[in-house]
């Protein structure tokens, strides 16, 4: 079913075969935004454009489309009249595959890829490993750093990993609006990174793992260290805050991943990370 497969897979299973369905305008509330596509073949599906009803439409009048009939364009209302309650409209585009649309679609994928914010994950025992698991299917490029070779087995393939005796070093390699997690075992390393971490104004997240003691023994150990007490109020400690008291790795990896959408999120609605249109 929908991504059991990479695009070029899909495409060359079912070259000449298969429909674009493409979102070309959304207006209200609505499952997914502008530009959302799937493909449709006559045995398979890649990708979603929301689920729900109105892709049932979507999917059946592509395959009407490779049986020669069906529609090229859908304009479909989101209410009561198909089952759904969004309340939005959705206008959808049906276009047979060809080598240049499936280029484009590939072209756009890779630039999704490219523009993927860069999290390094800094210890990978069982938070970091369940952390690196929430996060592989999200819209991150993970990179994850250990001193211990047997840490870095068993993580997704998508992920990069370095092993290092110096972790710390490594944060001057994260991107600018990249995010330094930090969840070593080892307090002591753990707080390096941080310092390092936090000596930079260009990084939309920095977070360590532990609690509010935690928080404040680091506090106190940066003021001896001539660290800039400003730097405390840029760092996210507890990860993924207090409010569920359930420790369990895997837990607490969903609260950070959620925790990492929210942020990235805010900072694209922010003008200043808005794209100006061209005239």
């Amino acid at each position: 079913m929908a991504l059991a497969l990479p695009l070029a897979a899909f495409i060359a299973a079912h070259p000449s075969r298969s429909v674009l369905v493409e979102i070309t305008q959304a207006k209200g509330s609505t499952p997914r935004e502008e530009g959302t596509f799937m493909l449709v073949a006559e045995d398979a599906i890649w990708g979603t454009i929301g689920g729900g009803q109105f892709e049932y439409m979507a999917i059946d009048n592509a395959r009407a489309m490779l049986a020669g009939g069906g529609e090229v364009v859908m304009d479909i209302p989101l209410g009561p009249e198909i089952g759904q309650c969004c309340g939005g409209r959705t206008r959808l585009a049906f276009t047979p595959m060809t080598p240049a649309i499936a280029e484009r679609l590939e072209r756009k994928l890779r630039n999704e890829e490219e523009e993927r914010p860069a999290v390094y994950l800094f210890g990978s025992g069982h938070v970091g490993q369940a952390l690196a698991r929430a996060l592989s299917p999200l819209p991150f490029a993970v990179t994850v750093i250990e001193t211990r070779a047997e840490a870095l087995e068993d993580l997704p393939q998508d992920a990069a990993k370095h092993l290092t005796a110096m972790p710390e070093a490594f944060v001057k390699k994260i991107p600018p609006g990249g995010a330094a997690i930090i969840l070593t075992h080892d307090h002591a390393l753990d707080f390096l990174i941080a310092r390092e971490a936090l000596a930079r104004t260009d990084l939309a997240y920095v977070g360590m793992i532990g609690s509010l003691t935690k928080r404040a023994t680091f506090s106190n150990w940066l003021q001896r260290e001539g660290g800039d007490a400003a730097m405390l109020s840029r760092l996210i400690l507890p990860i993924g805050g207090d409010s569920v008291k359930d420790k369990r790795p895997a837990v607490i990896a969903a609260l950070v991943a959620a925790e990492l959408l929210h942020t990235y999120a805010v900072r694209q609605e922010q003008p200043s990370n808005r794209q100006i249109p061209s005239a």
